[in-house]
């Protein structure tokens, strides 16, 4: 469950994010007249992800078992290739997210209304899609040791917990280092991800699509029974099976450790000691209130500063609106 949680916090927090950025610079550019259009945008983001889940669900089920494990397997294997590929992006590119989406709303409000709807969809239905995806592989993989309703449940209090992280940094009452966040949250989601790879190579042996079935590199299931409650917890943390193939092992420990390696090399937010001095300052200017932050500022100036908008517009918020 706690694997599945990570996911939905994760993904949750930086879709919200996003939103939390796009609001505060309507509100601080005194454009409160297109948050209309930016909230139709992330309601059809969120209804296309919704809809995108219940057809990967419910689609499937009127499969056979062979192709059921085959779509499941390979859906698994993209899902793992779009977070890994996300969890790379916002590494890099997290101290411009802000500057980036300003840019793109500078233009949109160019444009017009359909220009801020399409917009404010394509930031959070491409987060909102991948999402999807990636729960359902992981929520299919942890079904079966922990039963269907724990790990979708630990997905639905993630993202709960993210929107409601969402809202307080929106409204200045909470304050964390949210480069640090997404770094350590992101070296889980990759070792969550090596799980629900692991576990899709499985589903193509499964499907008679690869070979190597029988061949088990280890069968552990007398020590650690699936049904036991440390079998429980490795299973939804880690997606841990207690008697995999070799080639599920062999696939697990060649995305895992270079993976992990260069997620947690010393690049992307900080490439120098001087580098992360200068971020260390940026955050404790963000977080004093001051308006020194540059548009090239951090992922924690973006989250502590997304309340600059609404103080500067008079102290009100989105939520006054309404």
């Amino acid at each position: 469950m706690f694997g599945n949680y990570l996911i939905g916090l994760r993904e949750g927090l930086e879709a919200g994010l996003v939103v939390c950025i796009l609001v505060a610079y309507l509100v601080k550019t005194d454009r409160r007249d297109a948050l209309k259009p930016v909230w139709a945008g992330v309601g059809v983001a969120c209804g296309v992800s919704l809809a995108f889940g219940a057809a990967l669900e419910f689609g499937s089920q009127e499969l056979t078992f062979e192709a059921q494990e085959l779509l499941g397997g390979t859906l698994s294997i993209v899902a793992v290739c779009l977070v890994t590929w996300m969890v790379f992006w916002m590494r890099r590119t997290a101290r411009h997210l802000r500057a980036e989406l300003h840019g793109r709303l500078d233009a949109a409000l160019r444009m017009g209304t359909g220009a801020l709807v399409a917009t404010a969809f394509l930031a959070v239905g491409r987060e909102g899609l991948e999402t999807a995806l990636f729960v359902w592989a992981s929520v299919r993989a942890a079904a079966d040791t922990a039963g269907s309703s724990a790990p979708l449940a630990g997905v639905l209090l993630g993202i709960a917990t993210a929107v409601l992280l969402s809202w307080l940094f929106y409204r200045g009452a909470l304050r964390i280092n949210l480069a640090r966040f997404f770094t350590w949250t992101g070296g889980m989601l990759v070792v969550v991800a090596a799980g629900v790879l692991a576990y899709g190579v499985h589903d193509l042996q499964e499907a008679r699509f690869l070979g190597g079935l029988a061949d088990k590199a280890f069968d552990i299931s007398a020590t650690v029974p699936p049904d036991s409650w440390y079998g429980t917890l490795l299973k939804g943390v880690f997606n841990f099976q207690p008697n995999p193939t070799v080639l599920q092992v062999t696939v697990w420990a060649l995305y895992l450790v270079p993976a992990l390696t260069l997620f947690l090399a010393p690049v992307g937010f900080g490439r120098s000691v001087r580098g992360g001095e200068e971020q260390k300052a940026t955050d404790e200017q963000a977080g004093s209130g001051g308006d020194g932050a540059r548009d090239g500022d951090g992922a924690v100036a973006d989250g502590e500063r997304v309340r600059d908008g609404a103080r500067r517009a008079g102290g009100r918020t989105v939520g006054d609106e309404r």
